[in-house]
């Protein structure tokens, strides 16, 4: 209120904000040179496996023994998967879902490139790695050409 009893507010002074607030809004096109070119979704999912490929094949990962003191494997539509884990975190998650948990795991640091070259092809038929198995972020290197050696690829005929 102002002296004269009104209930008019007092005039202030526009800040620089209200100002851009009450600019007309106008809209700028990108030239076309600038506009980002369509992506092959297919080209892109098989440069990201190969990503995953090259640093799996790089790094140490933990592979469980069974109660044989095998490699622990697991078949599934013919195909066996050696299991390995990223960390003992992944393989402690994997032993709680199995129930498994009070058990003692054993395993052994194997490089990925080695699994995948020198132990899948000596597994008795088609078999491949299953990388943190039964988490969401699992991913499977199947027995075909360009991630197992071409003689146990099923894709080439291999596998046995």
């Amino acid at each position: 209120m102002t002296e004269q009893g009104d209930d008019r507010p007092e005039p202030h002074q526009p800040s620089r904000l209200a100002e851009l607030a009450d600019a007309p809004v106008v809209a700028v096109q990108p030239k076309p040179s600038l506009a980002p070119a369509p992506v092959d979704e297919v080209a892109a999912a098989r440069r990201e496996f190969a990503r995953l490929l090259g640093e799996f094949r790089r790094t140490a990962v933990l592979v469980p023994f069974d109660d044989h003191e095998s490699l622990w494997t697991a078949d599934f539509n013919g195909v066996r998967w050696i299991c390995a884990f990223s960390d003992e975190g992944a393989l402690a998650r994997f032993a709680v879902a199995r129930g498994d948990a009070e058990r003692e795991w054993t395993y052994r640091t194997v490089l990925g490139a080695r699994l995948l070259d020198v132990l899948v092809p000596m597994l008795p038929g088609p078999g491949g790695v299953a990388l943190d198995a039964g988490s969401a972020d699992g991913v499977l290197f199947p027995p075909v050409a360009g991630i197992v050696p071409d003689e146990v690829a099923v894709d080439l005929g291999g596998g046995r």
